[in-house]
């Protein structure tokens, strides 16, 4: 029995033991430099992510409420890459904060919460995991201490959030009082379509729509963006998303399956808005962060088209997009946050001539923003190709044209920020970013991602082979 609790949590266990370190360095007497520090951080990072290559049992734990398969320990190792780039990419910023123990412990404790949502087998267990992911969130946007737009950022999150659990408690609660259960495994052959129900429904889309920023439940996602140190706009625009997109997958197409046809609808129009309203308010964006809020909304609405799908194809490119949105998007947020982090500047116009001063971070900005357009042969075409085919599959073809329309529109901002660096000039450019290997490192690791994954990698059909699995 202690096997397999021991090897069924591995990853939530490797997680809380980071933490105990981490406290146990806090309580200690040495006192560590900084790049030390951050060096052990990222060395025990690394070690978390390798674990979780290996042995990986099928299982479950506490009567069903904790379950864990090779699908989604690898959704989790998803959630541990992206976490260990940021930590490299941060160097710059972290290596100048007083509490580096401080903002790891309250990190890897929503990453913790984020790792019960997914294996999570009972809508109890969800909501606890969802709000160990969230509460710490709130004060990671509040870490840079000194700005007051911080603060307002993080005023902005808790509150957000707070409403959004509120809405999500309430669907959770209606569908118990229609059901008597909220065991995943139950709730699929209690579920009739009945309008409590289905209230009941549209009460949980909302919450997962303010945790994934799609229209209109996203209002709150600009300010926080921009408020929030970009480590934390980085974690909360991938990580974040990505495990409540994962959770959605499990949610949507087991527990509402009988329901289908209903939330499909719902679903084609949330997109839709999401995908359109994400795309106008990115065209007219100054500031790089709220830029890149907007274009993540965007790119929400793109995975919601694979998600409609209902089908093992659907599940397949959602997932797939998310590790291509992990290395696209983090690419750019590197970029970003190596720069603010020497010179403290944000603003589009800022990158006008970047290419004249830094060359090769220039080109890793492009690339990113290639990806998240879209462009052949990067990551991002492949991953955006298997979504809409994926849509295609419902035969709605009405969305997949919004969508390949929306797509033409993104193209524009995003080669606008490229032509502003390679083809503008710029009397006062950027300065010269100093190179550190840990960021170095990072930037290597979502080029070659980008690159990798929609050329040369299996990745898609080992997804589909797990998914495949009854």
């Amino acid at each position: 029995m202690l096997n397999d609790f021991l090897y069924l949590m591995k990853a939530e266990l490797m997680i809380t033991v980071i933490i105990f370190i981490l406290l146990f360095i806090k309580l200690s007497d040495r006192k560590w430099k900084s790049e030390g520090l951050l060096n052990w951080v990222n060395f025990l990072l690394l070690i978390n992510l390798a674990a979780g290559f290996f042995y990986i049992p099928d299982g479950t734990l506490f009567g069903d409420m904790f379950h864990t398969n090779k699908l989604l320990t690898l959704e989790k190792n998803f959630l541990n890459l992206g976490t260990l780039i940021i930590s490299l990419q941060s160097y710059y910023w972290l290596k100048g904060q007083k509490h580096i123990i401080e903002f790891y412990v309250l990190l890897l404790s929503t990453l913790l919460g984020m790792f019960f949502m997914i294996s999570s087998g009972n809508l109890l267990m969800f909501y606890l995991g969802l709000e160990l992911s969230t509460i710490p969130l709130a004060a990671l946007s509040n870490f840079d201490l000194d700005k007051r737009r911080s603060s307002e950022a993080a005023f902005k999150l808790i509150i957000s959030s707070a409403f959004s659990s509120g809405l999500l408690l309430f669907g959770i609660s209606l569908l118990y009082g229609s059901t008597g259960t909220l065991s995943f495994a139950a709730l699929p052959g209690l579920i009739d379509g009945n309008p409590l129900q289905i209230f009941s429904f549209i009460l949980v889309l909302a919450g997962f729509g303010f945790k994934i920023s799609a229209v209109p439940f996203h209002l709150w996602t600009a300010d926080v963006y921009e408020g929030s140190p970009i480590a934390v706009t980085s974690y909360l625009s991938v990580i974040s998303k990505g495990a409540m997109l994962f959770v959605m997958l499990s949610v949507f197409y087991n527990v509402f399956s009988p329901i289908a046809d209903s939330w499909y609808n719902m679903i084609f129009i949330v997109s839709v808005a999401t995908m359109i309203t994400g795309n106008l308010f990115a065209l007219r964006q100054q500031n790089m962060k709220r830029f890149l809020a907007f274009s993540s909304i965007a790119q929400v609405g793109f995975i919601l088209v694979g998600l409609s799908s209902q089908s093992i194809t659907g599940s397949t490119s959602v997932v797939f997009f998310i590790l291509i949105y992990i290395f696209s998007n983090l690419g750019a947020f590197g970029v970003v946050a190596m720069v603010s982090a020497v010179t403290g500047k944000e603003n589009m116009n800022d990158y006008k001539g970047f290419y004249t001063t830094n060359p090769l971070l220039a080109w890793v900005l492009a690339i990113s923003l290639f990806s998240l357009a879209g462009i052949p042969p990067m990551a991002g075409f492949f991953g955006k190709f298997f979504l809409l085919m994926a849509g295609a599959g419902k035969g709605n073809y009405a969305l997949i044209v919004i969508a390949a329309l929306n797509m033409v529109v993104s193209l524009y901002y995003y080669l606008k920020v490229v032509r502003s660096m390679f083809m503008d000039t710029n009397e006062y450019p950027v300065e010269k970013v100093p190179s550190a290997w840990q960021p170095g490192v990072a930037m290597a690791i979502c080029i070659g991602g980008i690159l990798v994954t929609g050329l040369a990698s299996g990745a898609y059909n080992y997804i589909h082979s797990l998914l495949s699995v009854p």
